[in-house]
């Protein structure tokens, strides 16, 4: 009894709470170690647990947090804080119908936290995330306020039929503008890139998917009050750079025609040598930016809740052009006795958007020697020039119209969903779950531009317009989930069946002639003038899509991941006999640092391989493709007037679906305990069947019909590192992250054999994004004899493009210059990426986020023909370039008054190309957590202030150091310019679009 009573160790109960940096968390699991003995906190935090050796160890864990383990000694008390788990194998991420850990993911997924995405104050997420994950690129479309960005995963696959990707938010596809979801409100996004990974969604995620997640309240957690805010002030981040007044009356006295001295254009009416107006400064002035969200979170024992609402408001510097939005957000989680739980979120918003139609190349051409005074310093109403007259664009004009002009939008969102889900007794993790999702977005946009505004005609009658659109939406999704783990095997299995139908309707009308400035678009109907509904501007569309999926995936003691996919999806859009489309995937991935060969390879972390291969289709074409449609056309009969109908479009019953495979290779690795950690990935995607629209010949008697012909080809490489310079010591922390990516894309194949179609810019062999134009060379110089060979009638000082003729056995060419020698002109960046960086000592942070791009061509339609702003004839307004003189030969830009094509320099487009490399800031924040005891004692959790600047500078970029513009685009290809129709939609341009700001923010962050 002796030898036993001393080799034995009492027992005791220990009790205590188990909490984080935020408050005590349920749920948190407590262990024994070295025995199954454990139990689960309470709501509270609370935790008891009895047979605790006295001597033993107890270990605290919570998925996301660091395990901790304390030496019980005798204690029966024992609190535990857990700190944030920096081990990135431990995070858990949105695959699709599921979470999985980082650790056992096979696909390519990329994620990014909500608190990350909030480091960029901005109305949109899109904004937010540029630059910071490789692979997903981000280009601004338009530069006025509230935005989106155009987002491409991966590169551009499809002709004609939508490359956008899917956004899935919380489970359920979602039905409306990504601008409909407020920043406030994301927990995290994970992004879907290769189709081992997108193929879950079948057609929707052909592009890519975008798996938004948003705030929920957690079981047990005490109520918490949240409010965020920041405001600040907008200024211009430079001027577009247009000549002044002397500079001006420099290029009009250099503007001759060859071999005279007379000026093409002498002043107008209102113009003087000695006048130097700036049109920009009375154009702009500073623009405001708001944003409060308040919220509240919390949960029961069985449950969980949250409930916020926000308000944003962003004005432009350009007068009369503001966005503003105001979004309501609910979700609740309840569970109802062991087996069932319902819940439902709700996403709402109310936006308003006014002065959308607002164009500032009015002002830039409008010549800076014409004064906008009149005798008595009241502003004229107009300005002559020499041959045009520009009405008066001023700030305090615009301000001053009143009922006279408005443009706005208004839309309305309301975004749905509620599901149930049951456990199935008997089967231990197989649950049944069933979402019902039901959307709408209505818009009413209205504008009225009253008598002689905006017209050099003081009676040119008032206009008004109206346009409405409803969108509709309703998704049924049914999920059979089962998840085991036997051993070292983990199995999770997923079968689903949905079905969704979207409906959109569209109508217009138009008047002339409104009786009074008080009715602007309210009341068409009082029209003195004509009143229209043009049949080209009415739209309704119907379309639904059904589909089945299954998914597999297993892991063994966590070295060995297989994940197999089936997806079956039905479109309506496309011909009976081919709406059923069938693709698989299936990626597999290796652990290797699990391995136990690897067991003492202390400086690698984690290594993982992984290779997949998925198939994704598109069937992103309008609804009623494969019918064919109909155009109406007036035609006398006699005396009587009658309108008849002819087949615009044909059918096509062979209309199928368009798809994609992709081979994805990745290694994700881990050095110095995950101190660095990585991924590289290298990819390949093939298209075909693409959707395209066919052009016939005249004598068909049908302009086109829409059919599957062509094939694309994108492949490219990823890489992101991550790295913890300093962790916390004494007080000092530095993490710095930078991520780059390339795509290539190529056009493989067109309809019946063609190699190039000219009038869509596209060229087998070549990328989808392409200029095809003449190459500028040079200028032509004084005493090139070949000058008259090349350019007959031209002149020196002229723009030199390149020659792709042959040549006379004396060098000189055996043809002139001429439509043969366009060049196929890649605008694609070489490569891409982006930059950050944070420093902290103790409650002081410094964040940096950039973003970078090198190569590729920029279009600036400031500078080409196509804007009108470069006529070098002193006609209207010109930017500010060196151009050619006798005594400025070396310039880059040609000779004033020269040979001309369209009142511009000929091969004036070509000046418009420049080197879009770039790299930037986007923004630089400063902030500081006060966690003195006085804040604590008053409940407050979380007390942070911060400033932010937002796109504070460019670091190098050969457009801003010619320009010291912003180097990003502001306008699609047929936007913001003089000629709409040279380029092709899809490229993206900097043109006369509102002018791009830097923001100067300040905000709080408060939590209790």
């Amino acid at each position: 009894m002796f030898l036993f009573s001393v080799g034995a160790t009492a027992q005791t109960t220990v009790s205590g709470v188990v909490s984080d940096a935020n408050g005590p968390i349920p749920g948190a699991n407590v262990t024994v170690k070295g025995t199954k003995n454990s139990v689960a906190t309470g709501f509270d935090g609370n935790y008891s647990i009895a047979n605790v050796p006295s001597n033993g160890v107890l270990v605290f864990s919570f998925l996301g947090l660091k395990d901790k383990e304390i030496p019980v000694a005798g204690k029966n008390k024992i609190n535990a804080v857990l700190e944030e788990n920096q081990n990135n194998l431990q995070e858990v991420v949105v695959i699709g119908y599921g979470t999985q850990r980082k650790e056992a993911v096979t696909g390519s997924v990329s994620s990014i936290k909500g608190d990350v995405i909030r480091e960029v104050p901005a109305a949109n997420v899109t904004q937010a995330l540029q630059g910071r994950l490789a692979g997903v690129q981000m280009n601004q479309t338009s530069s006025k306020p509230g935005a989106e960005m155009q987002i491409r995963i991966r590169g551009t696959r499809s002709l004609t039929a939508d490359n956008n990707p899917l956004v899935v938010l919380d489970g359920v596809p979602f039905a409306g503008s990504i601008g409909d979801i407020s920043p406030d409100n994301i927990k995290s996004i994970d992004i879907l890139k290769d189709a081992s990974a997108t193929a879950i969604y079948g057609s929707r995620g052909a592009n890519g998917v975008i798996l938004i997640s948003t705030n929920k309240g957690l079981k047990g957690q005490r109520a918490k009050f949240s409010y965020n805010t920041y405001s600040g002030l907008k200024t211009i981040f430079a001027k577009f750079p247009m000549m002044n007044g002397p500079e001006f009356v420099a290029l009009r006295k250099a503007a001759t025609l060859p071999g005279t001295t007379t000026p093409l254009y002498t002043n107008g009416v209102d113009e003087a040598d000695n006048i130097n107006t700036d049109w920009q400064d009375l154009m702009y002035g500073a623009g405001l930016v708001t944003n409060h969200d308040v919220g509240v979170s919390g949960g029961t024992e069985n449950g969980n809740y949250n409930f916020g609402t926000s308000y944003y408001k962003e004005e432009a510097v350009v007068p009369g052009q503001d966005y503003s939005r105001i979004t309501l957000r609910a979700a609740v989680d309840q569970a109802i006795g062991q087996y069932f739980k319902v819940g439902f979120t709700t996403n709402n918003n109310y936006s308003i958007s006014n002065g959308a139609n607002l164009s500032l190349y009015n002002t830039l051409s409008t010549t800076s020697i014409a004064n906008p005074y009149n005798a008595d310093g009241s502003l004229k109403r107009t300005v002559k020039m020499p041959i045009d007259e520009n009405w008066v664009y001023t700030r305090d004009v615009i301000e001053n119209l009143g009922d006279k002009w408005i443009d706005q939008t208004k839309a309305y969102s309301s975004y749905n969903t509620l599901y149930a889900e049951v456990k199935i007794p008997g089967v231990e993790g197989l649950k049944y779950h069933l979402d019902l999702g039901g959307n709408f977005r209505t818009t009413n946009g209205g504008q009225y531009t009253g008598e002689g505004v905006f017209n050099i005609n003081p009676t040119t009658v008032s206009t008004a317009s109206v346009t409405n659109t409803l969108n509709t939406n309703w998704t049924i999704q049914n999920l059979l989930t089962y998840d085991r783990t036997f051993g070292k095997h983990q199995v999770n299995a997923v079968a689903m069946y949905s079905a969704e139908q979207t409906t959109y309707n569209k109508s217009q009308i138009s008047a002339r002639d409104i009786p009074s400035d008080a009715f602007q678009f309210y009341n068409l109907g009082r029209a003195a003038g004509e009143i229209s509904v043009n049949p080209d501007n009415q739209d309704y569309q119907q379309s639904g899509l059904v589909s089945y999926m299954a998914r597999a995936m297993y892991s063994y003691d966590n070295r060995y991941m297989l994940t197999a996919t089936v997806r079956s999806d039905a479109s309506s859009r496309l011909a009976k006999g081919h709406q059923w489309h069938t693709y698989p995937a299936v990626s597999a991935g290796w652990n290797v640092k699990n391995e136990a060969f690897m067991q003492n390879v202390n400086w690698l972390e984690q290594l993982k391989l992984r290779v997949g291969y998925g198939e994704t289709s598109n069937q992103a074409v309008a609804p009623y493709s494969t019918l064919g449609s109909l155009a109406s056309r007036p035609y006398n009969f006699g005396e009587t007037n009658a309108t008849g109908y002819y087949v615009s479009t044909l059918p096509n019953p062979d209309l199928g679906w368009e798809y994609s495979t992709t081979m994805n290779y990745g290694v994700d690795f881990g050095f110095f305990k995950n101190r660095l950690t990585g991924t590289f990935e290298y990819y390949v995607t093939d298209t075909k069947d693409i959707l395209l629209s066919v052009g016939l010949p005249p004598t068909a008697g049908v302009g086109s019909y829409t059919a599957n012909i062509g094939q694309t080809q994108n492949k490219g490489y990823e890489f992101t590192l991550n790295g913890a310079i300093f962790d916390n010591p004494n007080g000092w922390s530095w993490d710095v992250g930078v991520n780059f990516y390339s795509n290539k894309n190529k056009l493989v194949a067109l309809s019946s054999g063609q190699t190039r179609d000219e009038n869509n810019w596209w060229f087998v062999g070549h990328p989808i994004d392409v200029i095809f134009d003449y190459e500028k060379v040079g200028l032509w110089q004084q005493g090139d004899a070949n000058l008259t060979k090349y350019e007959p009638g031209g002149n020196v000082g002229m723009i030199k493009v390149k020659y792709t003729g042959d040549f006379n056995a004396d060098g000189s060419p055996t043809r002139q210059i001429g439509p043969a020698d366009r060049q196929i002109i890649d605008v694609n960046p070489d490569f891409l990426g982006g930059f950050n960086s944070r420093v902290a000592y103790k409650n002081l942070d410094l964040s940096v986020v950039g973003a970078f791009q090198s190569g590729g061509v920029l279009i600036s339609t400031l500078y080409s023909s196509t804007g009108y702003l470069n006529m070098l004839s002193g006609r209207r307004g010109n930017v500010d370039v060196d151009y050619w003189t006798p005594e400025n030969t070396d310039a880059k830009y040609p000779r004033p008054g020269g040979i001309s094509s369209n009142d511009n320099p000929k091969y004036g487009s070509t000046l418009g190309y420049f080197d879009a490399s770039y790299v930037k800031i986007r923004t630089i924040t400063l902030g500081y957590n006060i966690t003195e005891k006085f804040i604590k004692d008053l409940g407050v959790d979380r007390f942070r202030l911060y400033c932010t600047v937002q796109n504070p500078f460019v670091i190098s970029s050969p457009y801003h150091r010619e320009t010291g513009m912003d180097p990003e685009t502001n306008s699609y290809g047929n936007e913001n310019a003089a000629v709409t129709d040279f380029y092709k939609r899809r490229l993206l341009t900097l043109g006369t679009n509102t002018p791009s700001t830097r923001t100067f923010l300040l905000g709080l962050n408060l939590t209790f």
